[in-house]
């Protein structure tokens, strides 16, 4: 076999080319997922630290159920967000099924209850730690949570890390409310999905290298956010 027909060959050379298909796609994905991961974080944050200071009827029932959505099956949230989307859904009028942002949506449901149960045990853990202090200092609940969320920066610098990783190698809600439509909705996972479907096992390996790739340094960031805290904290 010759240097050109092999994949892997090839995949790289796509890579190395900076070819313009492939990093469309790597382009997009890394879009989706980033704005899907802030969303997440602007609405989970505040919950999981509101979770850790304040107790409420239900507020046991309402951690057990962010618990078990971190586990929640992306096809099942894919679902969900096709039939709010869809023509006889509340939100069909808007036209969103099938585009970037819907896949922004999905991502956002499968990333919230990580980030949201996550930050809770950081700001809990904390506040068992210095509560004491804190109202010494005559700081209510509301104004403990900035505090908290401070201090526990790079805690959860890892969770947002951790979410993000979900939402980039996520392929089931994303090809369900996405498509998968050249130019417009096909990303990573789902492109490696299809490519390899058609046979076309090079611009598959490619993305697959790429996605292994941005996982890798995920987790490193991860790894030496957690590493930089222990010291500090040290």
């Amino acid at each position: 076999m010759s240097p050109g027909d092999n994949p892997f060959y090839t995949a790289l050379t796509l890579i190395l080319s900076m070819d313009q298909g492939l990093f469309a796609i790597v382009i997009l994905s890394l879009k989706v997922s980033l704005f899907a991961v802030l969303i997440a974080s602007i609405l989970a944050l505040p919950l999981g630290a509101a979770l850790a200071l304040w107790h409420f009827p239900g507020r046991n029932a309402l951690i057990v159920l962010l618990n078990a959505l971190m586990g929640l099956p992306p096809v099942v949230a894919g679902l969900c967000v096709y039939l709010l989307l869809s023509r006889a859904g509340p939100l069909g009028q808007f036209g969103l099924l099938f585009t970037p942002t819907a896949m922004v949506i999905a991502q956002v449901i499968l990333v919230f209850p990580i980030i949201a149960a996550l930050t809770r045990q950081q700001v809990e853990a904390l506040h068992s730690e210095y509560a004491e202090q804190l109202r010494s200092l005559g700081l209510n609940q509301l104004r403990m949570m900035p505090t908290l969320l401070w201090d526990a920066r790079f805690s959860l610098l890892t969770v947002i890390l951790a979410g993000f990783g979900r939402a980039s190698a996520e392929v089931g809600a994303v090809m369900i409310v996405g498509g998968n439509i050249d130019g417009v909705t096909r990303v990573m996972t789902t492109s490696i999905v299809l490519e390899t479907s058609k046979g076309n096992l090079a611009l598959a390996l490619g993305l697959g290298i790429v996605l292994l790739t941005l996982v890798t340094l995920i987790n490193a960031l991860a790894h030496l956010v957690s590493e930089t805290s222990k010291r500090r904290l040290g």
